[in-house]
C-alpha cells in the first residue's frame, strides 16, 4: 500500500472519530427525546435535544427574541407528520420536516422546513413550507430544561413548548 492511501485512510478515520466523539459529548449535555401523539387517526412525532437553563437568562438572552431558533439543540428537530394535518389554521402535508421557531415575548412564529438531516445551526428560509403564529404565556414553575411534549385536546392535540418560565401550544388537528 503505498505512503498516499495510508495517509488518507488515517485521516478519515481520525475525521470518524472526531465527528462521532463530538456528537457523544454534545448529546451528553442536551439529551435526545421522541415525543408523539397517536389517537383517533392523528399521528405525529418530534426528535429533538432537550438543552438544560443552567442559570442562564433563556428568551430574550441566549434565544433572542425575533430571531429563528432551532427549538432544541444540536441537529435541526424534525417533526414528522403521518398524515396530512392542520397546524392552527394551516395545513401542512404528511412528511418529515424541521421545526423551527421565532420566539417572542408574547407569540412564537412556528416554522415548518423542508430541509432535513442539517445542523441546527443551518437554516434556509426558502424552504419554509409552513408559518404559524401562536400564543406564549409565562408559567409559574421554572422549567430547567427545554421539553416538548403533546397533550390531547377535542379536535387533537396540543403540542407544548416549555422552558425556564414560558410555555407556547401549538393547536394540530387532522
Amino acid at each position: 500500500m503505498n505512503k498516499y492511501v495510508k495517509i488518507s485512510l488515517i485521516t478519515v478515520a481520525v475525521l470518524v472519530i472526531a465527528f462521532f466523539g463530538f456528537k457523544t459529548f454534545t448529546k451528553s449535555k442536551s439529551p435526545a427525546e421522541t415525543a408523539k401523539f397517536d389517537q383517533n387517526g392523528l399521528s405525529v412525532q418530534v426528535d429533538y435535544c432537550r438543552p438544560f437553563k443552567k442559570d442562564r437568562e433563556i428568551f430574550g438572552k441566549l434565544v433572542p427574541y425575533g430571531a429563528v431558533w432551532r427549538t432544541g439543540a444540536n441537529e435541526a428537530t424534525i417533526f414528522d407528520a403521518k398524515q396530512d394535518i392542520k397546524i392552527a389554521d394551516k395545513t401542512l402535508k404528511a412528511g418529515k420536516y424541521t421545526l423551527w421557531t421565532i420566539p417572542n415575548v408574547d407569540k412564537w412564529t412556528i416554522i415548518l422546513n423542508s430541509e432535513t438531516g442539517q445542523w441546527g445551526t443551518n437554516y434556509d428560509e426558502k424552504k419554509d413550507v409552513l408559518r404559524v403564529d401562536v400564543q406564549a404565556g409565562k408559567i409559574a414553575e421554572t422549567v430547567e430544561q427545554f421539553k416538548l411534549e403533546f397533550a390531547a385536546t377535542t379536535t387533537g392535540t396540543d403540542m407544548i413548548l416549555r422552558w425556564e418560565n414560558t410555555e407556547v401550544k401549538v393547536p394540530i388537528s387532522l
